[in-house]
């Protein structure tokens, strides 16, 4: 496990500033003018539904801890495969979205038979969010 060695060597900094920019992906991806509206009709909620919804920190919290282990991860592999610039960061995690997290809402939203819709828009959310994390800690590594 000498990859975890490299969580000293990581730029906490890039680490914090992709967090921050994953989220505010989420929240524009998120918003009804955006994809929010049609993501709410392919899952059957109103936008009343989730505000009425239990949840709060019980949504928040978890969702906020793997969007800050995914950038710390990615920095730690970033940084193990000397990836230096924007563009090989950005590809790297490109890769791991699509196969990995893209992947995954295929094989579980099939499986559970949730519409298309709810893929497609989950996916295009994760692969853009860890992109965009990559693409920054590659920049600052």
């Amino acid at each position: 496990m000498d990859w975890l060695s490299y969580i000293s060597q990581i730029n906490w900094l890039a680490v914090l500033l992709a967090f921050i920019a994953s989220m505010a992906i989420g929240f524009v991806w998120y918003l009804p003018a955006v994809l929010g509206t049609r993501w709410m009709e392919a899952i059957g909620k109103t936008e009343e539904d989730l505000k009425n919804g239990e949840g709060g920190a019980g949504i928040w919290l978890p969702m906020m801890v793997y969007a800050a282990l995914t950038a710390v991860l990615l920095a730690v592999l970033i940084t193990k495969l000397g990836l230096d610039t924007a563009l090989a960061g950005g590809l790297f995690a490109l890769v791991l979205a699509v196969v990995f997290r893209a992947g995954g809402h295929v094989i579980h939203n099939g499986f559970a038979g949730r519409p298309p819709a709810v893929t497609l828009i989950d996916s295009g959310h994760d692969v853009l969010a860890m992109t965009a994390t990559g693409v920054i800690i590659g920049a600052m590594s």
